[in-house]
């Protein structure tokens, strides 16, 4: 089941359990606005190319809308419409006053120099300036692009706007980007897990945890997740997979891929089969890699008690269900890693008082957040009687639906 099918169908599933009427539920589902526009840019050989760059604004009752942009050679109208509609959940679990959006170019990055991007992504910009916005649409990094694909938008837009640094996120710090945002999402990770494993009278310390994932997210979680006395028992990445069940010296680890971009011959654990890592020995395990690694083929092998999906969509619906009765407890995508655009949000505050704050600020508040989000969603749980996953689900929409009642559109 691909991202939009799963959205989609747990969206259908919170809208049952609140009752909510089919006329509403049909209006939440169809995306306020889809952009689709042409960005021809002059290569560095002189000739021209085009590419369809485009935006998926999909709801605005709680506020401007935000999401992320890609760059990426397949990038899929579907799943673009799935993780617009995603954000517009995601945000209102974590309360943030947003609602969702993505958007991006089609081209691979790679085979573009940095004149080249900064070309296409000004066009891009030139094209949809008057679509996005401070308090309409607040565009951030996602695959492919980074805080200088937002610096080059924040300029862009500001020719057309005046001084704007609140209109895109996961700037440069220079530029007004927060501290604290390169960690956030692996942060926010820890932090929902430290809520999770409070409920069975756990803690992280002494608690044996396998990522699969090193990138941002998952060294992030890595590296706090040893700071707090847990054992790291098996990291995987592209590069491959590595254990030691006495725990892994994360600091060491991330020297050692610092310099060798690999896990390869990691001299601290022992090298294993990437395909393993998500069904060996541990008490937590964090998908923070691509989506759908969780299947029906897997699904029973599985020793991890928690599951966190610092993931987007990890858990196919047929692997939840078998997960479901062996008794695993899945903390979901939906709140698991909104510490992102937590700190996103955290940002475009800052930006709009021109007013700065300290790391420490933004962590005390991040944690605020995700603990908060995590007790709301227990409510829900106990309410509807659910699982987490539709505990989060039915309180975002619940949040969305409310919104937009309020406003008459759903009348």
């Amino acid at each position: 089941m691909n991202a939009l099918a799963a959205t989609n169908r747990n969206f259908r599933l919170a809208a049952r359990l609140l009752g909510l009427d089919s006329k509403l539920e049909k209006s939440l589902l169809i995306p306020f606005r889809e952009i689709k526009v042409e960005c021809t840019i002059p290569k560095d050989d002189g000739s021209l190319a085009s590419y369809v760059g485009f935006r998926v604004q999909h709801d605005n009752a709680r506020g401007p809308m935000k999401g992320g942009i890609r760059y990426h050679p397949e990038v899929d109208p579907d799943e673009v419409n799935a993780l617009a509609q995603l954000m517009t959940w995601k945000t209102a679990v974590a309360d943030l006053p947003y609602g969702g959006a993505k958007g991006g170019i089609g081209c691979n990055p790679r085979d573009l120099s940095i004149s080249e991007l900064e070309r296409l992504t000004r066009v891009f910009t030139q094209k949809i300036h008057d679509l996005i916005g401070i308090h309409r649409d607040v565009p951030a990094p996602d695959m492919g692009t980074n805080a200088q694909t937002m610096a080059w938008i924040l300029d862009e837009y500001s020719k057309f706007h005046g001084h704007s640094p609140a209109v895109v996120t996961g700037k440069p710090i220079d530029l007004g980007g927060s501290l604290g945002r390169e960690a956030a999402t692996g942060l926010g990770v820890v932090f929902a897990t430290e809520a999770l494993l409070a409920e069975y009278g756990k803690s992280i310390t002494d608690t044996k945890f396998a990522l699969q994932g090193f990138g941002n997210v998952g060294s992030w979680a890595a590296k706090i997740i040893h700071e707090k006395g847990g054992k790291v028992v098996a990291v995987s990445d592209i590069t491959g997979a590595v254990k030691n069940p006495n725990g892994i010296d994360i600091p060491a680890l991330l020297k050692h891929t610092e310099i060798t971009g690999t896990l390869k011959d990691f001299q601290g654990a022992n090298f294993m089969d990437p395909n393993d890592l998500l069904v060996h020995e541990c008490d937590v395990l964090i998908p923070c890699a691509l989506g759908g690694v969780l299947n029906k083929e897997n699904a029973a092998d599985i020793k991890a008690k928690f599951i966190i999906e610092g993931a987007n969509h990890p858990t196919d619906p047929e692997a939840d269900e078998i997960l479901s009765k062996k008794g695993v407890v899945i903390l979901p995508d939906i709140y698991a890693n909104s510490g992102g655009v937590t700190v996103s949000y955290f940002e475009w505050v800052q930006n709009i008082q021109g007013f700065m704050w300290e790391e420490e600020e933004v962590n005390f508040e991040l944690k605020k957040y995700m603990t908060k989000a995590f007790h709301e969603i227990k409510a829900m749980c106990k309410l509807h009687d659910c699982n987490l996953r539709m505990g989060a689900f039915s309180l975002g929409v619940n949040r969305v639906a409310r919104a937009t009642l309020l406003r008459g559109w759903g009348a």
